[in-house]
C-alpha cells in the first residue's frame, strides 16, 4: 500500500523541478509553459492524494477544473508562440524585447 507521504514527497519533487524549469531556463517560452503545467500536475496529484486519504470527492471534482483552466492557458500560450514567431522569427525571450514597453 502507498501511503499519503509517498504522494506528497512525489508532488514536492514535480513541483521543485517545475519551479527549477521556470528559474534556470529563461530563454525559451516553450519550455516555460510545459515548466507551468508540471507545477500545474503536481497540484493536481496533492489534490488527488488529500482526497482519496480524507475519502471526499470534493479535491478529485476541483482538478478537472484546474485541467480545463490548464488546457485553456496551454492553447492560448501556443497561440500566443506562434503570434510571436510569425512576427520576429525567434521564440527566445531575450530577443522580444519590443515588448518592454
Amino acid at each position: 500500500m502507498i501511503a499519503l507521504s509517498d504522494y506528497l514527497i512525489l508532488g514536492a519533487i514535480l513541483f521543485a523541478l517545475s519551479v527549477a524549469g521556470i528559474f534556470l531556463n529563461r530563454k525559451n517560452v516553450i519550455i516555460l509553459l510545459m515548466s507551468i503545467e508540471l507545477m500545474l500536475l503536481a497540484v493536481n496529484l496533492n489534490f488527488i492524494a488529500f482526497s482519496h486519504y480524507m475519502n471526499d470527492l470534493a479535491g478529485q471534482v476541483f482538478v478537472f477544473f484546474i485541467l480545463t483552466v490548464a488546457a485553456a492557458e496551454s492553447a492560448i500560450g501556443l497561440a500566443i508562440i506562434i503570434v510571436l514567431f510569425r512576427r520576429r522569427q525567434t521564440i527566445n525571450i531575450q530577443d522580444l524585447d519590443s515588448l518592454k514597453g
